[in-house]
């Protein structure tokens, strides 16, 4: 039996629905990452767990047991807020144990947790500081501290990486993934960075519009988009649209230049329109690369991105943009100039929906 199940969750707030039949099964110990644009509803998921809204129908159940009719302190969840959210007037050490003051422990017992957690978080010597004396990531490393010390059976992040800086945002990060898998506590993390999602999550849920596009891990849903949503939010993709020109060998043709699919074309006829996701770096334009399938066409843009080039060619009408590797003593390709991107024809996904 899964350990966090979500069934039939729907939630409306008057005569706006905002969450769809959500449902969700999460094992002892995984984390899943909701992801999805502003309004997509990933939040009010979280809050329904959590117990600040309730649903308008369905059911939540933790270790097979109900919680809709549970206030949210009684449902034994830590949540991590975005702002924070710690007390303003208590030290880091009284900010963690405000929640075990709360359940009753004794000072001892209160002090030792406290002192298990601080250390976890490496700021056990800013024990008697207080908050507008920290950074905003020793800020957000107490709120999970004080999240965690009650023991909880589920951890709720609130895209609780936002309101950092870049570099910060990538090394706590790391050390909330670390935790969750030392401590093995169930989570589910909020965000809408794809980056954060991929790097952490054991699983992904892209959320759409209140409903769950595509469930699956990191791999599958960067790699197998379900959905045009999926595959145009997560990543960066080319959509391409094509012509069929004979749907029982898989042939069709982008521009004027014909290729054959390795995935079948399904119900269509020649002449129909079909839409094709490809990664940008899934192509080479060097001579030596290796590839079943070839697109020619006129170079019309290229950006230095860092670590990458990308190169945007004119393939007829349709525009492929490609990735090169930034390296020394590399010649990108010069605006009007033609190149042919190698690739393999598995690389090529027919969007179905």
């Amino acid at each position: 039996m899964s350990f966090l199940e979500l069934s039939g969750i729907q939630k409306s707030f008057g005569p706006v629905q905002v969450v769809h039949d959500f449902d969700m099964t999460i094992e002892k110990g995984e984390f899943v990452s909701f992801l999805g644009p502003s309004g997509c509803g990933k939040t009010t998921v979280l809050r329904m767990i959590a117990g600040f809204e309730t649903p308008s129908g369905g059911t939540i159940r933790i270790n097979g047991k109900n919680q809709e009719s549970l206030k949210p302190n009684q449902r034994n969840i830590g949540m991590v807020f975005q702002a924070y959210a710690l007390f303003p007037n208590m030290t880091v050490h009284d900010n963690v144990a405000f929640g075990l003051k709360i359940a009753g422990m004794n000072k001892a017992a209160v002090d030792a947790r406290v002192k298990e957690m601080l250390g976890l978080i490496h700021l056990g010597h800013l024990a008697d500081r207080f908050p507008y004396q920290m950074s905003g990531g020793q800020q957000q490393r107490v709120a999970l501290a004080r999240a965690l010390a009650p023991k909880p059976q589920v951890l709720l992040l609130d895209e609780p990486l936002s309101a950092l800086d870049a570099k910060i945002r990538v090394s706590l990060r790391e050390e909330i993934r670390m935790i969750q898998q030392q401590l093995g506590i169930t989570t589910v993390f909020v965000t809408h960075d794809q980056e954060e999602a991929l790097s952490i999550s054991d699983r992904i849920v892209v959320m759409n519009s209140g409903r769950a596009d595509q469930i699956g891990t990191p791999f599958d849903i960067y790699n197998k988009p379900a959905t045009r949503f999926v595959a145009s939010f997560v990543g960066t993709l080319n959509l391409i649209e094509a012509t069929v020109v004979d749907p029982a060998s898989n042939r069709i043709s982008i521009g004027d230049q014909a290729i054959t699919l390795r995935e079948p074309l399904g119900p269509v006829k020649a002449g129909d329109t079909v839409s094709l996701a490809l990664r940008p770096e899934a192509g080479s334009i060097a001579e030596s690369a290796k590839g079943d399938t070839a697109l020619t066409g006129q170079v019309v843009s290229s950006n230095f991105l860092g670590s990458v080039i990308r190169t945007r060619m004119k393939v007829g009408d349709p525009v492929i943009s490609f990735d090169m590797f930034n390296a020394p003593g590399l010649s990108p390709p010069a605006v009007g100039d033609v190149v042919t991107l190698r690739f393999t024809a598995s690389d090529l996904l027919i969007i179905r929906e």
